[in-house]
């Protein structure tokens, strides 16, 4: 799958409603494709941590669109602009369950991505050890000195 539009079209054929009921979840999977625009975007949330976050951010589950007739009330709100939808809940972990599984073919974990990242050095090393400025500064209020190990300790990196 290439787009979130497919998913949510796969998702519409498999729980009923229409795509745009999908949508919203579905854009939020490929989101980081903003940032990477190949496979490797997928790191960030096509994982089982990332649909727990689904369920977070989305609800446990959403109303999709259905065929019953409006109630008074729901008339009502729909008169100034409510989107009412009448159909069954579907979980939110179920569509991202689907939307991993159509791009990975199982749902990984986390681990499964990262333990394929190379560690580089500056990933595990801080610039700054504070540790050793701050057995340098005799006394921490002193913000100018502060500043002044901090500076030459960055500049000198």
């Amino acid at each position: 799958m290439a787009n979130p539009y497919h998913h949510a079209c796969s998702s519409a054929k498999k729980w009923g409603g229409v795509p745009e009921d999908y949508q919203h979840i579905h854009d939020w999977f490929d989101e980081s494709k903003m940032m990477w625009a190949d496979f490797r975007h997928r790191a960030l949330r096509h994982h089982a941590e990332g649909i727990f976050m689904a369920e977070k951010i989305f609800g446990h589950a959403i109303r999709i669109s259905g065929n019953r007739s409006l109630r008074w009330f729901e008339k009502t709100l729909s008169f100034f602009g409510a989107n009412i939808k009448t159909g069954r809940m579907i979980p939110v972990r179920w569509i991202g369950e689907q939307h991993v599984k159509e791009d990975c073919g199982f749902i990984p974990s986390m681990q499964d991505w990262f333990k394929h990242i190379k560690p580089e050095k500056w990933m595990g090393e801080p610039p700054v050890k504070l540790e050793r400025l701050l057995d340098k500064i005799e006394d921490d209020t002193n913000e100018e000195k502060w500043e002044e190990v901090i500076g030459s300790r960055l500049l000198a990196k």
